[in-house]
């Protein structure tokens, strides 16, 4: 079933968040300082463009530099993106088939805004690293 889902999220979503997440990579990396957002984006990027089956948790090692870099991320390139991600989940929900390919959209804005401290995982792998029942730090498709 995963496997239908990543399929039909890469031809109606998948190939315009890579395109969108790719190209800010780009910028950022052509701005010398902000490379590290520039990985952060090609590493997100991967995610977007198959993302059942996988998920993102807190890295447990991020600190204050994460939260820094989250800041100058949103300003540069969160809200560009988060955008994106809310258009395509618009446009998702026009159809019964597309309604959870929307779902799973939104559910990946929060890391669009905030993607720095934040480390993506196959789906299995993510069990032992999610925190306790109850806190919101994770989202699963």
């Amino acid at each position: 079933m995963k496997t239908l889902l990543n399929i039909i999220w890469f031809v109606f979503a998948g190939v315009w968040l890579w395109l969108s997440y790719m190209l800010a990579g780009l910028i950022m990396c052509i701005l010398i300082v902000t490379i590290p957002f520039g990985v952060a984006s090609f590493r997100i990027a991967n995610f977007a463009v198959w993302p059942f089956g996988r998920t993102y948790v807190d890295k447990p090692t991020a600190g204050v530099g994460s939260m820094i870099g989250n800041i100058i991320w949103f300003v540069l390139a969160g809200i560009w993106i988060a955008i994106a991600h809310i258009g395509t989940a618009i446009a998702l929900a026009v159809t019964i088939i597309g309604l959870p390919l929307a779902w799973a959209n939104l559910k990946m804005i929060p890391l669009a805004l905030f993607p720095l401290g934040k480390q993506i995982v196959p789906e299995s792998a993510a069990r032992p690293l999610m925190p306790q029942a109850g806190t919101p730090t994770t989202s699963r498709y």
